[in-house]
């Protein structure tokens, strides 16, 4: 009995803290992904770099690409065993000449033929190489390969010619916004002026007149950090934003209601500024880390699928940009999996879609009318699980609340219940937060708990204790659950519950793991005396 009192007292404390800091409950989703779909002339495709200390063969890689509906990918390089392994998927594959070997491929034609026929001929008809990307953000990143960039892409064209293939086989190169100087409002947007006379203009003109398309990265998650607050989340994620903070360029009286709108069109004034306005972009790299150090706070799993969900649903639209209306914008999500093995900043390496070791999704995207984008996903069960390492305080006040306000069946993990065992924070947290989550229809924000719950295939049921787990193929959406929780001490609160009802409950008792949350037997009844007399003694 003593233990048990001191356990109440530990929840009762760690609940009284909670009542001084009144808790939201924001929860990520579920768990993602798949990415390529083609909608008239555009398409979502998906990047696939290599520098990550997970194994799958070529041939898993290539089942992951099928099983999620993916049309279109990106190479980093020109890997022969992942083009081997596409070969006859009708999967359409761009590959890049990467920066290290443009300076050979730059320096004559016999080069540019010899990469050709090593890259691309060798694998056709067979894989279907649509695209070379000559170099990655070489204009920003390589001074001394952006020399060369232009004669390296018209030498390859020559190669392309000789071989038949200059129709089929696209030739551009992939750029940094930063390259886009002065960029809001987006209307006084230009290319940097450095680079403009030299590179830029010779390259638009390739660009131009061999039917290419000028490919853009645009990395909403950095602008919005290096805005230092300037940047609305929201407006960085592409959520619905209120008309007061909706931005207006003050030269064309377009609004803007999204970050990423507002770079894409500071690339077009920039291209027509330098009259190439009707130059196609493809956004070669778009998308939001899911993790990295202790400055990106805004880096999780919720905010990359909010970010890549609503981007991917913009693009579907076909709603284009306030300077481009109903201009359909083919993009790649960056990226397949995480790359551990990237020489940069913590964030950079976070940009997967799936777990490079077990093929899982990271998270899910929640989408609707979208095609198969989430017709096979890898995985069957979803779990909520409470996240390894968060702080023991801040996982008790998100257990009380689950068992409380939140309305969770905590009865499995009350003493001498099936789930009782482990009698730790972490496991019936863990129980809680999934029994909340699979309660709510694991609908958008239903598992974070204020940031130490995530999404998990792993069933963490353990002898006679099941966790209830749920299909990540059902239907997913892409409104954010809003309950909030105020633990105000004393006080009643009317609640409305995830289910639509309202309840009027006493935080002093709904705190105990949730005991007015669910019908009383006689257990239950006994329980609650219990809790009484035991609090009864304690002051």
């Amino acid at each position: 009995m003593h233990a048990f009192k001191r356990t109440l007292i530990r929840h009762f404390h760690t609940s009284a803290c909670a009542c001084m800091r009144a808790m939201c409950a924001y929860f990520p989703s579920p768990c993602l992904i798949s990415s390529a779909l083609v909608v008239s002339a555009g398409y979502v495709g998906i990047n696939y770099g290599t520098q990550f200390s997970a194994s799958p063969s070529a041939d898993q890689v290539v089942a992951l690409l099928r099983r999620q509906s993916i049309t279109n990918i990106r190479l980093y390089d020109a890997n022969g065993t992942i083009l081997q392994a596409l070969a006859h998927t009708g999967i359409q594959v761009m590959v890049t000449v990467p920066n290290t070997e443009l300076l050979s491929v730059g320096q004559s034609n016999a080069s540019a033929v010899n990469w050709v026929n090593t890259n691309v001929l060798a694998y056709l008809p067979a894989t279907n190489i649509t695209a070379i990307c000559v170099g990655t953000e070489v204009l920003t990143t390589d001074p001394n390969a952006a020399l060369v960039l232009v004669p390296a892409m018209k030498y390859l064209r020559v190669a392309l010619l000789a071989s038949n293939l200059s129709a089929n086989i696209k030739i551009s190169t992939s750029n940094d916004a930063s390259l886009i100087l002065d960029s809001f409002p987006p209307s006084q947007a230009y290319f940097n002026k450095s680079l403009t006379s030299s590179i830029l203009v010779p390259m638009l003109d390739f660009l131009n007149s061999t039917g290419s398309f000028f490919m853009l990265n645009i990395y909403c998650y950095d602008i919005y950090k290096k805005s230092n607050g300037v940047i609305l989340l929201d407006y960085a994620l592409l959520n619905p934003i209120t008309p007061d903070n909706v931005v207006t360029d003050s030269n064309t009286l377009f609004q803007y209601h999204n970050l990423f709108d507002a770079v894409l069109d500071a690339c077009y004034f920039a291209l027509a500024q330098l009259k190439y306005s009707t130059l196609p972009v493809v956004i070669s790299e778009a998308g939001w880390p899911s993790g990295g150090d202790s400055s990106d706070k805004e880096a999780t799993d919720e905010n990359a699928s909010t970010f890549i969900s609503n981007l991917i649903a913009h693009v579907l639209n076909n709603s284009g940009t306030p300077k481009r209306p109903h201009t359909t914008v083919s993009m790649y999500i960056m990226e397949l999996f995480n790359e551990d093995l990237k020489v940069s900043s913590a964030s950079a390496k976070n940009y997967g879609l799936f777990n490079g070791s077990t093929l899982h999704p990271i998270y899910s995207l929640r989408l609707s009318n979208a095609g198969p984008l989430l017709a096979n996903d890898t995985t069957t069960q979803l779990y909520c699980l409470a996240k390894s390492g968060a702080s023991q305080d801040e996982l008790q006040i998100a257990l009380d609340w689950a068992c409380g306000i939140g309305r969770a069946n905590c009865t499995a993990i009350q003493p001498g219940q099936l789930c009782y065992e482990p009698d730790t924070v972490q496991a019936h947290a863990s129980y809680a937060f999934n029994n909340y989550y699979q309660k709510n229809n694991r609908v958008s924000g239903s598992c974070d708990f204020n940031g130490v719950a995530t999404i998990s295939t792993t069933n963490p049921s353990t002898g006679v204790c099941m966790y209830p787990g749920s299909s990540s193929n059902g239907t997913s959406n892409l409104t954010s659950a809003n309950t909030m929780a105020n633990f105000t001490s004393g006080n009643s609160t009317n609640l409305t519950t995830a289910d639509g009802n309202s309840n009027n409950t006493s935080s002093s008792t709904s705190l105990l793991y949730g005991i007015s949350s669910f019908s009383l037997s006689p257990f239950h009844i006994l329980f609650s005396l219990l809790v009484v007399l035991s609090f009864t003694s304690l002051f």
